[in-house]
């Protein structure tokens, strides 16, 4: 997993209809990056990982 850049987060800001200018995807990306950097020594090992539409199908294999 690696952490997003701002030329990630632009477009997706764009996408959800809040648009941002260079500078505040560039202080987004600064901000939540400790948190990807965070995540990754565990990322792919829990069973809902970072996607919570998951939930559904770990909480059914669960139920077997």
């Amino acid at each position: 997993m690696i952490k997003p850049a701002p030329a990630v987060i632009k477009p997706m800001a764009e996408i959800a209809g809040l648009p941002v200018d260079d500078d505040v995807a560039a202080r987004i990306a600064n901000s939540i990056g400790p948190a990807f950097e965070g995540f990754a020594p565990i990322a792919g090992t829990l069973p809902f990982d970072l996607e919570p539409a998951s939930y559904v199908a770990v909480q059914n294999e669960s139920a077997r």
